[in-house]
């Protein structure tokens, strides 16, 4: 941890603008959910800025899919915070959310008079190169992660489970067996030469953050209850929902609904017209809470409710990982963890494989036209290297353009 630590005060404001810039352009180019995040992610830091080598990025990404929380977002706070320490985790944060909680607080203020948007052209062929997206990271983690049969088959397995059993407990038990199996029978060797992580936290900061992440947990209720207060109330809320959900921000749906309707809070037909305003916007969908705090009936709403429920969903997140992080990265240099974390990665790209299926294909391949739009976007990923939002713009236009045609 040394390096790291001597590295983040040299990095200097420039490299910390440089992150900011980077996540913000992600923010507004990063459609498609979680996994496609992680595809995006994976063709910008690892193959065209190699900010990280592969093994460092698969092993970043089994520590978020352990942890409760948006795993892409926690992904990006990592990456942020080995460039450029606790800033740049701040500005990975911030330049990657901003922009979807951005516009959902804005839709919370009368945007409604767009009505259902699940009809529209551009927003289906968002969602078709989010197909592309997923099977471009599948196919380029599968090649790295996945290179033996026994890994192949690990990873099948995987999927099998995710597939059978389309829940958090699903992926956490197929990602469990997976380091279960990696660690018994898949060949491990301490590799002292493994590329350390810039983690510019301590072991006793890191304690504290564990220790406090507790706290709130179990002492905002208590708070909210005897002070009344009704801001603690939905800081107490939208806490726990981001430190208990599993599965990425599809699964935080039926926490929210559960903290804010049956209260009175906002009424259903609001909750679900925000939630597929969600699905229109890139970035995380963790950002929901931003319009949920802004829509919600009862003060503070509007801007500062948006912000301060969205600071509370997402707070969890940062303690667990300044908290972990010390840990992990000396651990996954030992032979055992190595062992372990091969089996996980292989479950990680079973897992990705079954969401490329559900729900990225099934919500957004129908037809032939569809599937070779489908085709086109991974062809101009894979095979000619053209830029995300390039295609991003290519499947909007091309989809638009196919159903003025039809």
């Amino acid at each position: 941890m040394g390096p790291g630590l001597n590295a983040v005060p040299a990095r200097g404001a420039s490299m910390l603008l440089d992150v900011l810039w980077i996540f913000l352009r992600l923010g507004v180019t990063s459609f498609g959910g979680p996994v496609a995040h992680l595809g995006y992610f994976r063709a910008e830091f690892v193959e065209r800025r190699k900010w990280l080598d592969e093994v460092a990025y698969s092993d970043i990404i089994a520590l978020c899919q352990f942890l409760p929380g948006p795993a892409s977002s926690q992904v990006g706070i990592i990456i942020g915070m080995t460039r450029a320490g606790l800033p740049g985790a701040l500005a990975a944060w911030f330049g990657f959310t901003m922009p979807s909680a951005l516009a959902l607080i804005a839709f919370a203020y009368g945007l409604g008079h767009l009505g259902d948007i699940s009809h529209l052209a551009w927003l289906h062929g968002l969602k078709i190169v989010a197909v592309a997206v997923v099977a471009q990271a599948v196919w380029g983690m599968a090649l790295r992660l996945c290179p033996d049969r026994e890994r192949i088959t690990l990873a099948v397995a995987a999927a099998l489970l995710a597939l059978a059993v389309p829940s958090a407990a699903g992926q956490i038990g197929a990602i469990a067996a997976g380091g279960i199996i990696g660690w018994r029978c898949l060949p491990g060797e301490d590799k002292v030469e493994i590329t350390p992580l810039a983690v510019p936290v301590r072991v006793f900061p890191a304690i504290a953050c564990l220790v406090l992440f507790a706290v709130l947990l179990l002492g905002l209720p208590l708070v909210a209850t005897v002070t009344s207060d009704r801001a603690i109330e939905f800081i107490s809320n939208f806490y726990r929902s981001g430190s208990l959900v599993f599965g990425g921000g599809h699964v935080v749906l039926p926490l929210l609904q559960q903290a804010v309707v049956p209260s009175g809070w906002i009424s259903n037909d609001a909750f679900l017209a925000g939630y597929g305003a969600a699905q229109a916007v890139p970035g995380p969908l963790f950002t929901f809470a931003a319009y949920l705090g802004a829509a919600m009936t009862p003060a503070p709403n509007g801007w500062t409710g948006g912000l301060i429920c969205l600071a509370a969903i997402y707070l969890p997140s940062f303690l667990l990982l300044m908290g972990v992080l010390p840990f992990w990265d000396g651990l996954r240099r030992r032979g055992a963890v190595q062992a372990a974390l091969k089996g996980v990665n292989a479950s990680v790209v079973g897992i990705l494989l079954a969401a490329l299926y559900s729900p990225v294909w099934t919500s957004a391949i129908f037809t032939k036209v569809d599937f070779g739009l489908g085709l086109g976007a991974f062809l101009l990923l894979v095979f000619w290297g053209m830029p995300s939002w390039l295609v991003v713009i290519f499947g909007a236009c091309g989809a638009t353009a196919l159903a003025m045609v039809s």
